[in-house]
Parts: structure tokens; sequence; C-alpha cells
């Protein structure tokens, strides 16, 4: 019987150790050497994340405001770090949104009367969800469908209060790249555009209902920042010509993520450029344009890292047995990803008077320690040396890693998150 192991990647050299930062190595093997057993941990460095969302907020125009989509990490270390550098937070669950409040704790908000920098997101929004969001007093939720304005309005004057709400639209037509469409086709997001006029015709009888704006998340993993501000002044067009044709106060244009993240390391989304490109187009008087990066501030701040446990060799082939694999790091996988990878020697082995398998000058696989053929993180990538008590480390881990995971199947230890 033949097993045809996923999709590989092209073939490729590992990252030379030296790709890894020293205090990433430091940590990591003083790490490994404290036991008690065999490594599997994310290293987060908030201060890259934090350097990133600097950067990019310096680009834009002081009407564009950074909310960072809480789903790419939510590791409360990563939030706080994160905080003062954004203008606030997107979240979809009830979890991401307390992790977000944590976050905020001690900013101006609900002290002064306003709305707590929090937007939310997300297709099937429970009741106690829409309950959570309306008490925190979030600055607006992103309503999918008639059905959810409905129960967003019911909860609200029960509270005796006022719901800030966006409408999110699934456009017919959108001049859009990126590797991930999600408009302008048959989607469980949004409100198609057809079906608009006349949602908006009932939500504005809503009581407790505030319409404030559109979402409208058309792309991901954009790197052309030509195209990317294209896309942006489109929304606003969109949402203005939308807004003034039915009497709406328009405060709001929510354009969602979309700004892409090379994980060859070919291509980077410049910043600076889409900043002047969007500059000179400004949204109509009174609203404020948000943009909700993940992957984008959070990649680059982390590194999973696991230990070796086996190296055999089978017909012909080299693999490489890790102490986790998709139960702890499956982007990879689900998104068919060429993640590379570096070696980090471990000098010292500790099982004496056992052999210590190892590949030297070879094409490798490596391979999780999941019962299945579908736990392969990265195939045919060469290495110099690697050898069982040795670490792998995947770099530029630090979005849609332990949160994108499966942890639970076949009850494994969970990977350890640790801050640099």
């Amino acid at each position: 019987m033949s097993i045809e192991l996923p999709p590989s990647a092209a073939p490729r050299a590992a990252h030379p150790v030296t790709a890894l930062p020293e205090r990433v190595r430091r940590r990591l093997l003083d790490r490994s050497a404290a036991g008690p057993g065999p490594l599997a941990a994310y290293l987060y460095d908030p201060e890259t994340a934090a350097g990133r969302a600097r950067e990019l907020r310096a680009a834009l125009p002081p009407w564009a405001a950074v909310y960072y989509a809480v789903k790419a990490n939510s590791f409360p270390g990563v939030l706080h770090g994160l905080a003062p550098h954004v203008d606030g937070f997107e979240v979809a669950s009830r979890s991401e949104l307390a992790l977000a409040l944590e976050a905020l704790a001690g900013r101006a908000g609900r002290a002064d009367g306003g709305p707590v920098p929090v937007v939310a997101a997300g297709p099937a929004k429970t009741v106690p969800v829409l309950t959570d969001l309306i008490t925190a007093g979030a600055e607006a939720i992103n309503a999918e469908s008639l059905l959810e304005l409905h129960r967003i309005s019911r909860i609200a004057a029960g509270l005796g209060t006022t719901a800030r709400v966006a409408l999110r639209v699934n456009p017919e037509r959108i001049p859009v790249t990126g590797s991930l469409h999600m408009g302008g086709v048959p989607s469980q997001f949004g409100v198609a555009e057809p079906d608009v006029p006349q949602v908006l015709e009932q939500a504005r009888k809503l009581p407790g209902v505030e319409l404030t704006g559109f979402h409208i998340h058309a792309a991901s993993n954009n790197l052309d920042a030509a195209a990317h501000a294209d896309y942006l002044r489109w929304c606003m067009t969109w949402s203005g010509a939308t807004a003034a044709a039915h009497g709406i106060e328009l405060r709001q244009i929510d354009i969602g993520g979309g700004i892409g993240v090379d994980f060859d390391g070919e291509q980077s989304f410049d910043t600076a450029r889409f900043g002047e490109l969007i500059a000179a187009t400004p949204p109509p008087a009174g609203a404020r344009v948000l943009l909700e990066p993940g992957r984008f501030l959070v990649t680059d701040c982390g590194w999973y890292a696991a230990e070796v446990t086996d190296v055999k060799h089978s017909f012909g082939q080299w693999f490489v047995m890790l102490r986790g694999g998709i139960n702890h790091f499956q982007l990879p996988t689900s998104w068919d990803l060429v993640h590379n990878i570096a070696v980090l020697p471990v000098p010292e082995w500790g099982e004496p008077g056992s052999p210590r398998p190892a590949a030297e000058n070879t094409r490798v696989t490596v391979v999780g320690e999941l019962c299945t053929p579908e736990d392969t993180l990265l195939r045919d990538v060469h290495v110099e040396r690697v050898r069982a008590g040795d670490l792998v480390v995947f770099p530029r881990a630090g979005s849609y890693g332990w949160e994108f995971a499966m942890p639970h199947f076949l009850g494994h230890p969970p990977a350890e998150r640790l801050l640099l």
C-alpha cells in the first residue's frame, strides 16, 4: 500500500541557524535544557509586533485607524504589547473580547462616556456574544444579516442602551487582488449587495440600533500597495454613495484586513507607498476608515520550535519527527504554505547509551507526532545536519499559529507559549 503525502514544497535549503536572532536561540536552548520533556513552544517578541504597528500607523493619514485582528494571535503578552500602538482591536468571540478589554484596560473609553475601541466580526454571532459586545460598549458590531440586526435591537433595547452597528456588505463587483477573496461571490459573510437597500430600510426603524457605516472585507493577503489603495478608495466611494442614498450619517468605513505577508520573503507590502496613495483621497466628511490587519502585524514576532524526537530513513527518504506538528502549527498544511525552517543544534544528547540518529547534507521531510500522514509540515528541505535532540524552528510563526491549530487530536500536550 502506498501513502500519498500532502503536496510538497519546491525543494529548498533550510535557513542557516544565524537567521534566528541570537536572543531567540539562547531563549529556546535555555528552555529546552530546563526540561522536563521535549520542547514544543511558541516564542513571541511583542516589540516586533509593536514596531510593525507603529510603522503602519505612521504611514497612514489621520483619518485612517488601525484595529488589530485578535484572531491572528491572541496571546495576552502580544495584545498588551500592541495595545499602545493600535487604535483598537477587532474581535470575533467572547473570549477575544475579554482578552481585548483586558489589554485595553486603562485606556480612555468608557470612563469618558465614549465607546470601547473594539469592533466585532463573525458571520454567526450568538445572543450571548452580542449581549457581551453591547454591554461592553463596543465601538461597532459588524452586523451580517437582518436577523442579527433584530437581535442587536432586542438586546440593546432590553438593556436600555443603543448599539453602534456597521452593516457588513458582500459587494457584487470589486477591484481587488489577494490570495483569499471574500467578496463578489456567494458567501456566508455579510449582506449581498442587491439586498442592502431593503436591509438598510428596515435597520433604520429598529430601536436601539445606530447605523454608523459599512464593513467590506473582500480580500486577504494582498501584497500590492497600489491595488490595496484602489480597494480602499473603492470602499470609500461605495460607502459614501450608499450612505447618501439611504440617509445614513456615515462615520465608519471598515475595509477589513487584507495586507499580506509573503512567506518566501521575496515581496513585502510597501506601507509608505500605500499611505501616500490613499492620503490624496480622504473619505467623506466625518467618516473614518478602519483597517483590521492581523498577520501583517504579528507574523514576524513569533517562532515555533519543536524538539526532534527521531530521525529515520525509509525507502530512500529521510524523515524528521517532531514533538509537535499540526496539533500545534497547522497553518502550513491547511494553507499549503511553504514555511521554511532552521535547525538549532542542541550539543548535549540526553539519552547516553542510545544512538543519536542524524541526517546530513540531504533533503528531509519534517513531520509531526500525530498518527496521520497529513501531519507533514515541510517536504524536500535540504539540511546540513539534523539530529534527534536538536530543535527545528519555524520563523515567522507569529500569526495563525496556535490559534489555528488542532490541539485536541490524540491528546498530546499543548505547545508552551513564551515571551522573549
